[in-house]
């Protein structure tokens, strides 16, 4: 023994915390709360903000595929019609999503630090 009446020799650990259990006592001003306050419609509206924002990313990267293909020729006009509808749907489903989850579009534009924001600035 040390002489340390705080040495816990059973658990290897220091000194034990004051209420007897034999976890090692913390010390202070680094405690961690027991419970932690989670706001459901907050953690809901983050989860869909980032589902939003990858789905928004990929409907851009198709939007520019779409167009390159269209500029070099490689897509009839009933293809081009066609994804030009399916294209013009899926951002008013965006839109739609956004608003009901109370999103802007910058909401969903994640900055990367050094590297910019994730999507283009329109």
């Amino acid at each position: 023994m040390t002489g340390r009446p705080d040495d816990d020799r059973r658990t290897g650990h220091g000194p034990s915390a004051p209420d007897g259990d034999h976890r090692p006592a913390r010390r202070q001003g680094t405690s961690v709360p027991r419970r932690l306050d989670i706001d459901r419609e907050e953690v809901e509206r983050g989860l869909a903000g980032l589902v939003l924002t990858i789905v928004e990313l990929l409907r851009q990267l198709m939007e520019r595929q779409a167009i390159r293909r269209i500029d070099q020729g490689g897509l009839s006009d009933e293809q081009i019609e066609n994804l030009g509808l399916t294209l013009m749907a899926l951002e008013d489903r965006m839109t739609e999503l956004r608003e009901h989850f109370g999103l802007s579009p910058e909401d969903l534009n994640l900055d990367l630090g050094p590297l910019g924001p994730l999507l283009p600035r329109d």
